[in-house]
């Protein structure tokens, strides 16, 4: 193989482009990227790029000596397997031995609110926030309470709601998931659960948001924190296996011979995961899975959130049916290590303020195999 191409230009991209040397591969690599920008950290996006706590050349993440042919500011339209190459919009083709698909997602959008998806997305809504006005966020996942907890440290007045009766309570279960939602109301942020939105109102601009229930939130600003959608739509018709993603196995093997996939785009063994651990670590298992390599195997899942300063961190996988045992702390102080067990053993751990305990418990976590 002389030449790869990778097609995403975030940080699944950037950290392929990085297997891809560190594996001894010395051929040519092209990086594509929809973005105009070189890759940058996506995470301070919701958090300390709002507030101002950083720049964007915080942001920068490092891509020097990696001998990279950049194509950025153009969008993949058209893979084609039989040709080996990828079809650019400005009119341009890639052609290469193995391809890397990288394409993240988009951010789900409704009317006029604001999304964080990229950098441009949170210049738009810092500008929007150094007002103080009223904000309105519709979805109380990771997203959206990170951009609630900056908002209200700006001295914004900030609702939030979500549809579930529970925020959180995919990932976390609902006693856990209830407990870092109380983060909301502990810091003077209005949570209202268990109803969706029916629309916006407002003719030049936002005005309010009308929920199901006839209630009316005034609204200066709407933020969309409701999800995204694997950026996959340009793979239609090129045979590769796309259900809710690009379908692959744990190391990153799609139905076609010479084309991996990593990152948020990728449903890797029945999962997809949209965490910067994910994005940073799996791209060199499906790199090696590319060069024919042996995979290292596919990391613990672990997230982490950071709201009204408290951190929140998470390692393994619950599923419906694990109890949760609180190991340390309160749930209601925001202070408390709880672990989740399937059959007697450990599959999860979740820590609010509990960094050292977390380390301890995350590794007894690691040692059970986790189901895919």
């Amino acid at each position: 193989m002389e030449k790869v191409a990778i097609v995403g230009a975030s940080l699944s991209g950037l950290a392929a482009a990085r297997a891809l040397r560190r594996q001894s591969f010395s051929g040519e690599i092209i990086l594509i990227g929809a973005e105009r920008r070189h890759p940058y950290d996506r995470p301070p996006l919701s958090k300390d790029f709002l507030t101002g706590a950083c720049t964007e050349n915080d942001l920068a993440l490092d891509h020097e000596d990696l001998g990279i042919d950049w194509r950025l500011g153009v969008t993949a339209t058209r893979l084609d397997p039989r040709g080996r190459s990828v079809h650019l919009d400005d009119g341009t083709e890639v052609r290469a031995d193995g391809v890397v698909i990288a394409t993240g997602a988009q951010a789900r959008t409704f009317g006029r609110s604001r999304t964080l998806r990229t950098l441009d997305d949170a210049i738009a809504l810092r500008d929007d926030l150094r007002r103080r006005p009223h904000v309105v966020i519709v979805g109380a996942g990771f997203i959206g309470a990170e951009v609630a907890s900056s908002a209200r440290s700006l001295g914004c007045d900030v609702t939030v709601v979500e549809a579930l009766e529970t925020p959180l309570a995919g990932p976390l279960g609902p006693e856990m998931g209830a407990a870092c939602a109380g983060l909301h109301g502990d810091h003077g942020v209005r949570l209202l659960t268990g109803v969706p939105v029916r629309g916006l109102t407002g003719s030049d601009r936002v005005e309010a948001v009308e929920l199901a229930d006839g209630t009316r939130l005034p609204a200066d600003v709407v933020v969309a924190g409701i999800g995204a959608v694997p950026d996959v739509a340009w793979l239609h018709g090129s045979g590769l296996a796309v259900a809710g993603g690009v379908v692959t196995d744990a190391y990153g093997a799609t139905n076609l011979p010479t084309v991996v996939a990593t990152g948020d785009c990728a449903v890797a063994a029945g999962v997809r995961s949209e965490h910067w651990s994910h994005a940073m670590d799996h791209p060199a298992t499906a790199v090696a899975t590319l060069l024919g390599g042996t995979p290292p195997p596919p990391r613990q899942p672990y997230f982490w959130s950071d709201q009204y300063g408290v951190r929140i961190q998470f390692a393994g996988r619950r599923e419906p049916g694990d109890t949760v045992r609180i190991v340390e702390g309160d749930p209601e102080r925001r202070d408390v290590l709880a672990v989740y067990e399937r059959d007697g053993h450990p599959v999860a751990v979740l820590g609010m303020n509990r960094p050292k305990s977390f380390t301890r418990w995350r590794r007894q976590v690691r040692a059970v195999p986790q189901e895919a």
